[in-house]
């Protein structure tokens, strides 16, 4: 199957430090060459993949402080897909709403993965205006603000299998946040969880420029907290003494998170998870098995107590049950292929007709 991926130019593919959908674009389009198809990448040119890149802006546009207007970018990707489309079985975009008023323009089926938050007011008319454009879902919950979209499946990020290991814990015991600081992220909670447990907490995060007056002004005064060390953004090669290190990863988010990529790269280096009952949650973490799903810090103080209880071991093997790249990829091929059934069925009518 001949295949083009249109990833965001904000970050590289993989991004070189954080960067959430720019990384499951990297691992999906990979997995997608190892099970044999054709796959053509378009993204910044500072990528790296085992497809064909194709670049269509030279540099990742967070990492370029002369980029003021990101959607302009990105108008220029969708208008060199669209200049190729016809060479491609299908397209699949991680745009977002994005690529609907071109690509329905298109004779070449194409389905797009909705990575964001989809709560917002604003797009409700949006999706009232294309309510036939093909999206997957992260994850289930999701699509709650949605129902009237065009939902062909959900399907859950994966990751490499080899790709983040259990590395032996040596060490002072320590909890681990990994991630962004933002309001919505929790990084406040999670202080106050290492407080209440008395358990030190080691932060690898970025802080955007939206960010920075929460980070100054909010958590930045809590940094100076004992046993409380920030790092900052950390690498793909050094998450896997970070996270296995760490007695458990905190995911004291205060959103409808539509997924949380972190939570399976603790899972992947058999770290368990604690994390409160928002968004995908319930979804991603298997209670009592992968980590603890709690309400507020009280309860999350209340299962770090229980976290003996849990086999390191068993949650590096649900990962690899639910969550590889592979069985990502193959459900992402399920999809193509109904499309590209779809697509034929009008030819094949106008066909006989003829």
């Amino acid at each position: 199957m001949r295949i083009a991926q249109i990833a965001p130019l904000h970050e590289a593919v993989p991004p070189h430090l954080y960067g959430g959908t720019e990384r499951v674009v990297s691992y999906l389009t990979d997995a997608l060459v190892d099970l044999g198809h054709d796959v053509t990448l378009f993204a910044s040119g500072d990528s790296s993949t085992k497809a064909t890149l194709e670049s269509a802006w030279p540099n990742a546009l967070r990492l370029d402080p002369s980029i003021r207007d990101s959607i302009a970018p990105h108008m220029v990707l969708l208008e060199k897909v669209c200049e190729v489309a016809h060479k491609f079985d299908v397209l699949h975009a991680h745009l977002d709403y994005l690529p609907f008023s071109l690509f329905s323009q298109l004779d070449v089926p194409f389905v797009t993965t909705l990575h964001s938050r989809l709560d917002l007011p604003e797009l409700q008319p949006v999706f009232n205006a294309f309510p036939k454009m093909p999206v997957i879902s992260i994850s289930n919950s999701q699509r709650l603000p949605l129902p009237q979209a065009n939902w062909l499946n959900t399907i859950y990020h994966g990751l490499p299998e080899n790709l983040l290991m259990p590395i032996h814990r040596d060490g002072p015991e320590y909890l681990a946040f990994l991630g962004r600081i933002c309001p919505e992220k929790g990084i406040d909670a999670a202080i106050m969880i290492s407080a209440e447990s008395r358990l030190p907490l080691k932060i690898a995060a970025k802080v955007d420029k939206a960010d920075h007056a929460y980070f100054r002004t909010t958590i930045e005064p809590l940094l100076s907290l004992p046993n409380v060390e920030f790092i900052g953004e950390i690498t793909e090669a050094q998450k896997p003494a970070f996270l296995s290190g760490a007695k458990a990863l905190l995911f004291p988010i205060d959103w409808s998170e539509p997924f949380g990529l972190v939570m399976i790269e603790a899972m992947a280096c058999g770290t368990p998870v604690i994390a409160f009952n928002r968004g995908s949650v319930p979804e991603v973490i298997d209670h009592g098995v992968t980590g603890y799903i709690c309400e507020d810090v009280h309860g999350a103080v209340c299962a770090l107590q229980h976290l003996d209880e849990l086999s390191r071991a068993e949650i590096r093997a649900r990962f690899e049950r639910r969550f590889s790249a592979k069985g990502m990829a193959q459900n992402y091929v399920n999809v193509y292929a109904t499309l590209l059934q779809g697509a034929m069925r009008p030819a094949l009518r106008r066909s006989a007709a003829g």
